[in-house]
């Protein structure tokens, strides 16, 4: 007859029943009750009783309390196959993602999971299934985000040079052209809205084919729209065209939103009708241009997008008139909204000095 594993010397029936009433885990305590019960004398079948189990399993209870103690009675994850994927075929993978494909290499101008599993094959002479590697580039921290536009010929240094010499900006003006004003901080960009709308997306049932309606007409106006984040002001006008006199009228209109006791510091790409010497500046305005094709440093452009999103879209105009109708409307509910403008609008290398 097989004897039994005895139980380590170092602990005694008191003292397994006091941490099965202090643990946090029920399994653990009861595997403690029934050895605490072998501990006072009792048998292996009177612990596999208490149990509910079969004695086999209190000798594994033994054994696992032998050797870790009574954490070794607590239920541990199961360690589940072993990936696919070592550690440098993951970094080599990342790398890839980063990098992005070579169209004329890979065939494709994006990642999909199918792509990515057959570079893997190519790279490594391994077969992994798109649902595997799409656990596997999550678990990287990766995720199928929209890209942001930006343009092909952008300079990454210029945006940041105008970023940290930003403070230096504005208070050459505020010492300068301002005459001892406080200073405002006003955003401008155009918009152009027409009959040729954007479809945006919309709640439908999983698996329909919802539909929106468009329009084929081209006739658009022009928003010419400027903000103060930090005062959640607006101004803007609806103007038929882009050139140098409706950009001087629009001057004009913001000039008239700035306090009084203030000078506007105006921050807008170098579009031909911006950077014109014809263009009339008033005189409590001051322009600081931004880096050539760097169009994200302006919060405008996220402006648009929100208004288009939910103010604009998915519409057919009836003419010309209901087009201007709807963007003076859709701008009289963002002016009515100052903390969207505060919230859309602010910047932190320019409000956060």
């Amino acid at each position: 007859m097989r004897t039994g594993i005895s139980l380590r010397a170092d602990f005694d029936a008191e003292g397994l029943r006091r941490l099965a009433r202090q643990g946090k885990h029920a399994a653990q305590a009861r595997r403690l009750l029934a050895l605490a019960l072998i501990y006072d004398g009792g048998s292996r079948l009177d612990a596999a009783r208490l149990g509910k189990v079969t004695r086999q399993i209190v000798r594994d209870w033994v054994m696992r309390f032998n050797t870790n103690g009574p954490d070794g009675l607590i239920d541990g994850k199961a360690p589940g196959p072993k990936s696919l994927l070592n550690d440098v075929q993951r970094a080599a993978l990342a790398k890839a993602i980063e990098r992005g494909p070579t169209p004329y290499l890979d065939g494709v101008v994006r990642w999909r999971l199918c792509e990515l599993a057959q570079w893997i094959w190519e790279e490594f002479r391994v077969s992994v299934s798109e649902q595997t590697l799409s656990r596997e580039v999550r678990a990287m921290g990766y995720r199928k985000l929209a890209a942001r536009p930006r343009h092909h010929a952008q300079d990454p240094q210029a945006i940041e040079d105008f970023k940290k010499n930003f403070p230096a900006a504005v208070a050459e003006i505020a010492s300068g052209a301002a005459q001892g004003k406080r200073i405002e901080i006003w955003y401008q960009n155009e918009a152009r809205i027409g009959q040729k709308n954007k479809i945006t997306r919309r709640w439908a049932r999983r698996g329909s084919r919802t539909s929106a309606p468009h329009d084929q007409r081209t006739r658009s106006p022009y928003i010419f729209g400027a903000i103060c984040p930090k005062q959640g002001k607006a101004a803007a006008l609806v103007m038929p065209w882009c050139d140098t006199y409706a950009m001087t009228q629009h001057l004009a209109e913001i000039s008239r939103h700035v306090a009084d006791d203030a000078h506007a510091i105006l921050i807008m790409d170098q579009a031909g009708w911006h950077m014109s010497n014809n263009l009339v500046i008033p005189g409590n305005i001051s322009i600081l241009p931004l880096p050539p094709k760097s169009r994200e440093l302006n919060p405008v452009e996220n402006l648009w997008h929100f208004m288009r999103e939910n103010w604009l879209s998915n519409r057919v105009f009836k003419s010309y008139d209901d087009i201007v109708a709807h963007c003076c409307d859709a701008w009289r509910k963002l002016q009515s909204q100052p903390w969207r403008i505060m919230s859309i609008g602010r910047r932190e290398w320019a409000n956060g000095f």
